[in-house]
């Protein structure tokens, strides 16, 4: 937590001056498909990064600031683009982190997609990575003509679904006012609590043209067995969201972390009640936008059936479920962050791209618009074709599910 200090500038109005967050996050370096395994961890606990600013890009992409505001909040944002596509108008693909996560962490994944002929935005949920946060009064002192000295502290690295939802929305409003962008040509990719967040905006969205949701967490309410006393945890995200309410307890402490990763304590706490009720799966039926899922086979965090899955068959518009074999949850960013990619680009390049536009592969015109969610097995490295898909389960039924 920060305290700062600021001058009201006229009557009721503070004007408060940010210092420039701290940065805690490591990229995960990119790795072949023949590259020797390694250990997946979770991207949040990585440390040692500085801004996202300071890392310099290839020259053959340029990238330039995208800041706007959500809610009175100044998000910071970066756009990416092939540099020969300077001045083109482009179908866009927008990107924002999962559950503790920055925007620096999806540099590589901003940088393949603008390689593959789109105009990317990507950028930080207030409070996290470079964008600057809520502030709350703490006290104030009077000054002279009605002014006062106000005290205010900024909150920053806490876990609150729904505000970060809203910054997608503001995130969409702002970039289809950018010459470049194709403004009938726009999509979305989440990962991790982003892949649910994905699902919350497009339901409510039209101007969304296709997603992308990898490992997705869609349904954060708490069951077994990945809690073990669901209604009890319950119980005391109820509690906390009274003390806030009451002012007896504050946000969260910056980027605290909480139990229940098998890698490690996640990294950012959930406000009060915020996330035990958090639920877009429940939304996935009004989505009509192309949707594809990219899920681990050995999902350790969630169950797949209860989220990607149930989301997928929920889904009433084109879909398409690929089951990545052989990888826990942070696979998806590192062993398979290369295959988790391609599949993406092959369903913006459908999905998004005017007809005749170069793709990485042909466009299959004869993939049915609704694939299965319970798909057949992924071959072997080296044997899948452009439209593998991975093995599953069908989604189970979720009543009784707090019990």
């Amino acid at each position: 937590m920060r305290s700062v200090f600021a001058i009201l500038a006229c009557c009721g109005a503070v004007v408060v001056a940010f210092p420039k967050p701290a940065f805690a996050q490591a990229p995960v370096a990119q790795i072949g498909r023949d590259a020797p395994k390694v250990v997946a961890v979770d991207p949040a606990t990585a440390q040692g990064l500085t801004s996202a600013g300071d890392d310099r890009p290839p020259p053959d992409i340029d990238v330039r600031a995208a800041d706007f505001i959500s809610e009175n909040v100044r998000l910071k944002g970066q756009w990416f683009y092939a540099a020969e596509n300077q001045g083109r108008k482009l179908p866009t693909v927008i990107i924002a982190p999962g559950w503790g996560g920055t925007a620096v962490m999806l540099h590589k994944d901003a940088l393949d997609l603008a390689r593959a002929g789109f105009l990317v935005m990507l950028f930080d949920y207030r409070g996290w990575g470079d964008s600057e946060g809520r502030v709350m009064l703490t006290g104030q002192k009077p000054g002279a003509g009605g002014d006062f000295t106000a005290q205010v502290r900024e909150l920053r690295g806490y876990v609150d679904p729904s505000e970060q939802v809203e910054d997608w929305f503001n995130a969409i409003s702002y970039a289809v006012t950018d010459p470049m962008v194709d403004a009938g040509r726009i999509g979305i990719l989440g990962s991790d609590l982003a892949g649910g967040h994905v699902i919350a905006v497009a339901a409510h969205e039209p101007r969304i043209k296709a997603l992308v949701s990898q490992v997705s967490s869609v349904d954060t309410r708490p069951y077994k067995p990945y809690q073990l006393d669901p209604a009890n945890v319950i119980a005391q995200a109820n509690a906390a969201a009274s003390r806030i309410a009451t002012g007896q307890e504050p946000y969260p402490a910056e980027r605290a972390r909480i139990d229940g990763a098998p890698l490690g304590a996640k990294v950012g706490a959930a406000v009060g009640a915020k996330v035990v009720r958090w639920a877009p799966v429940e939304e996935a039926i009004q989505v009509t936008t192309p949707a594809l899922f990219v899920l681990a086979q050995k999902e350790e965090l969630f169950a797949n059936a209860n989220n990607g899955q149930l989301a997928c068959e929920r889904v009433m518009g084109p879909r398409k479920l690929v089951m990545i074999p052989d990888i826990t949850h942070y696979g998806i960013y590192d062993v398979e962050r290369k295959r988790a990619m391609m599949v993406t680009i092959d369903w913006f390049d459908r999905f998004l791209k005017p007809a005749g536009a170069p793709t990485r592969v042909p466009v299959n015109p004869k993939e049915p618009e609704r694939g299965p969610c319970n798909p057949p097995p992924v071959p072997p490295k080296g044997e899948e074709d452009a439209n593998g898909s991975g093995e599953g389960h069908r989604a189970q039924d979720a009543s009784g599910r707090f019990n």
